[in-house]
């Protein structure tokens, strides 16, 4: 017995506009990753210097990449959702 989805099966006509969207956030994102390996492997003194409320560098950092990395998830996903609505208008 065949099992498929009950979905239609349509064409997604902002597939590649949203692949440039997440291909930006992705060189995006791995510049400023890169900013956070470059000086733990060159200034790794740096990384212990206290920022804020005691915490150093590397913390606040470190953090500031994960809550990054939501944002931009929310940001790709109301990008695309918005791209989807304008370009698959029947």
């Amino acid at each position: 017995m065949l099992h498929e989805s009950n979905a239609l099966k349509e064409t997604d006509n902002a597939a590649a506009k949203k692949a440039r969207l997440g291909v930006i956030l992705f060189f995006v994102y791995t510049i400023i990753y890169s900013g956070f390996v470059i000086i733990g492997l060159t200034k790794p003194e740096l990384m212990g210097l206290n920022l804020m409320n005691g915490q150093n560098i590397a913390i606040v950092y470190g953090f500031g990449l994960i809550v990054l990395a939501i944002v931009m998830g929310f940001v790709y996903n109301y990008f695309c959702t918005k791209m989807e609505d304008k370009m698959n208008k029947n």
